[in-house]
């Protein structure tokens, strides 16, 4: 009768709990335009900017506002794993005129604290400017907006995701003094000025050369059908030597041109952003071509940088007939070609002149070969820009940062955790000092790792982890939380080595709360309700059970498997500290009290997270739980002892349902308590203690 009271109780609960559920996430539709119409009311026209997808308010053809999504700006993955999507209007100014919340996925929200908090915080960047640097906290500090507490991974990153987007609409429009400079190109020095000739040029490599004799030529046109095709008669004769060089360097252009036309060349040829390239040549053939049309372009001269080709059209090239510096050696053939602004020629970087010769094979067909002369960047005629540093530390740096005391005192406790379980066998002989320390952790479990630092794993941290792996894996999504991801760090190891044990008996806050409170009504002996070990057995399944159902629902939608997942009572009891509606209070509650007369009753039968955890467990590496022959046949001590009933009537340790609390290994190394140490104690006392059989000395009498 208790057990099928039990079980009925069990059944009961979790109904309870899934009837509860929150419904879809919360997602609000959302129109640009006419939130534009009402931030801006003044504004003539709203056109959507399809670069940024930033709608721009427009007065008399001035931008006086720009609204946006976060999410189509910057997308920052949250807890959850997605972006939580947020509205914002900006002015030109750079003010937050407007924000509010439009979508998010996280289940702690979901399920949990209420969405009208994270709707305020949202609200609470009105009126705070793009430069600001906003700081999410509690206190009164200055540009400070107050975390919601139990959400911390989840405002930081909308804090995040609204500064960020902001800042690059602001950039790209050039809002608040802001400005993109990841595309900034070096500049020309305008006074860096040397007296040269053409040699010194030539030796700085300021005048480049390109220079192609017949053999040159016809080894590139050779096992083709233009390799009888010759541009000269002699294979040493030059069929093009070609110099070029950058004008708008001052001792390039002014030594080459002179004062007079550099300066015409710098102030009326050339348009802002322009560059001009002095091409010059002697040999058979030509750079220019003689099919040059006017309106058609270049097609055997064009400049090649960074994966970007520019062709020269007649405007873009000028006759070149004089130059004027000494040693000049003359050409037949020179000009200048100009790279428009809009090209983007960058004089920092080095470039290439490719050449294009042509063969004739026949009335129209013919055959090309490209050649190419690299130019290199003249370092000491132009200055690069000023290396902008921007705060761009990933999210998880940041959170990592602000939760430094927890990973500090959390990595210390593991450590010691993990040298207790090492020391397991000389700890255990001393049952006293083994309990004190056992009870002091669990403590520092509840309100240090649970309460303090909402360190509970939960199943559902496996099912974000399983969906990571089949989808896009990133390491920065689990680092945004930095106790969980040391303890899950910490459980992956010790799930290797020795089981689920070390996690479910030492570092599960709710499974400590029901263990210090099961202990407390044991020592004020309060009456234990046990059921029969083939019934107990049976319930282990359950778990097993609700761990399939949440998986499947995950496979299908993992937002609602988080819901589901309110089987754990993790969130109510640790992350909100009961502070949510009465159904989860009174589950998480009803669940702590049938902990009085049942150890850890959720842990042994419904919990999923356990589940989970033993079945990677099995493939553990060290069993250090000593048993002995005389273990479950005759002797049934540390059966009967075991609180969770994970020891078998034959002996065997489950490792599937152990806790490693080491209560049994206490027992083991007990001389007064374990049986068969007492008999083997007693038997080695009898034979001490049994006399000897006298002696009588025999005297031969003579």
């Amino acid at each position: 009768m208790k057990s099928k009271a039990m079980l009925g109780v069990m059944v009961w609960l979790m109904l309870l709990c899934f009837s509860q559920l929150t419904q879809a996430a919360y997602l609000k539709e959302i129109d640009l335009t006419a939130l534009a119409k009402k931030q801006f009311p003044n504004a003539g026209r709203h056109e959507l900017n399809a670069d940024m997808a930033v709608m721009v308010s427009f007065q008399n053809d001035n931008a006086v506002g720009y609204s946006f999504t976060t999410d189509s700006i910057v997308s920052i993955p949250a807890y959850s794993g997605k972006p939580v999507d947020s509205v914002v209007s900006m002015n030109a100014e750079g003010d937050i005129v407007y924000a509010q919340l439009i979508e998010h996925h996280e289940p702690i929200l979901l399920v949990g604290i209420p969405e009208k908090e994270l709707e305020d915080f949202v609200a609470a960047y009105q009126g705070f400017n793009v430069t600001d640097k906003i700081r999410v906290g509690s206190g009164n500090d200055e540009n400070q907006i107050d975390a919601i507490t139990g959400a911390t991974v989840t405002v930081m990153v909308v804090n995040e995701a609204i500064m960020k987007a902001a800042q690059k609409v602001a950039k790209h429009f050039h809002v608040a003094g802001l400005k993109d400079t990841s595309n900034q190109r070096a500049s020309i020095k305008p006074d860096a000025f040397e007296v040269k000739n053409w040699q010194q040029l030539l030796d700085q490599q300021a005048v480049s050369r390109l220079h192609l004799t017949q053999a040159d030529v016809d080894a590139a046109f050779a096992d083709t059908e233009a390799a009888d095709v010759h541009e000269t008669e002699s294979a040493t004769d030059d069929v093009v030597d070609l110099y070029f060089a950058l004008l708008n360097i001052p001792t390039v252009g002014r030594n080459l041109l002179g004062d007079t036309e550099y300066e015409y060349l710098m102030s009326q040829a050339l348009q802002p952003g322009d560059v001009a390239v002095a091409v010059m040549a002697d040999g058979a053939y030509s750079f220019k071509g003689n099919g040059y049309v006017r309106g058609g372009i270049f097609d055997r001269t064009q400049l090649h940088q960074n994966n970007q080709v520019m062709v020269f059209r007649d405007l873009d090239y000028i006759r070149l007939s004089d130059i004027y510096i000494d040693g000049f050696p003359g050409f037949a053939e020179m000009a200048i070609f100009i790279v428009r602004a809009k090209d983007e020629f960058d004089v920092g970087s080095p470039w290439q002149l490719e050449l294009v010769i042509r063969r004739q094979i026949g009335p129209v067909a013919s055959l090309f070969k490209s050649f190419y002369a690299d130019a290199p960047v003249l370092e000491n005629y132009i200055v690069r820009p000023e290396p902008v540093i921007e705060e761009d530390t990933p999210l998880w740096v940041k959170v990592w940062h602000e939760k430094a005391f927890q990973v500090g005192v959390i990595s210390f406790a593991l450590v010691f955790l993990a040298a207790l379980i090492f020391m397991q066998d000389y700890l255990v002989r001393y049952p006293k000092l083994m309990h004190k320390m056992r009870t002091g952790y669990l403590l520092f479990t509840v309100f240090f790792i649970g309460w303090y630092s909402l360190g509970q794993l939960s199943v559902v941290n496996v099912f974000t982890f399983v969906g990571a792996v089949y989808t896009e894996f990133h390491w920065d999504l689990f680092l945004l939380d930095p106790v969980i991801f040391i303890l899950w760090a910490f459980v992956a190891m010790t799930l290797l080595l020795w089981g689920r044990g070390i996690f479910c008996g030492w570092l599960c806050p709710f499974g400590a709360i029901q263990e210090l409170v099961n202990e407390a009504a044991r020592k004020l002996k309060v009456k234990q309700i046990e059921l029969p070990f083939a019934v107990h057995e049976r319930l282990w399944a359950v778990k097993y059970i609700i761990l399939l159902f949440l998986f499947g629902l995950s496979l299908e939608s993992l937002s609602l498997a988080e819901q589901y997942a309110e089987v754990e009572p993790f969130k109510t009891t640790i992350m909100l500290k009961f502070q949510r509606e009465w159904g989860y209070v009174f589950y998480a509650v009803l669940l702590i009290v049938i902990s009085i007369f049942n150890r850890k009753l959720y842990c042994r039968y419904i919990c999923p997270l356990g589940a989970a955890l033993a079945i990677p467990a099995r493939v553990r590496l060290f069993d250090w739980l000593r048993r002995r022959k005389e273990c479950g046949q005759p002797c049934q001590l540390c059966a009967v002892e075991c609180e969770i009933k994970a020891i078998h009537p034959d002996g065997q340790i489950n490792p599937n349902e152990c806790h490693y609390c080491l209560d049994c290994q206490m027992t083991y190394y007990n001389e007064k308590k374990c049986p068969p140490l007492v008999n083997k104690n007693k038997k080695r006392n009898k034979q001490f203690n049994k006399k000897p059989p006298q002696q009588i000395d025999v005297v031969e009498v003579v």
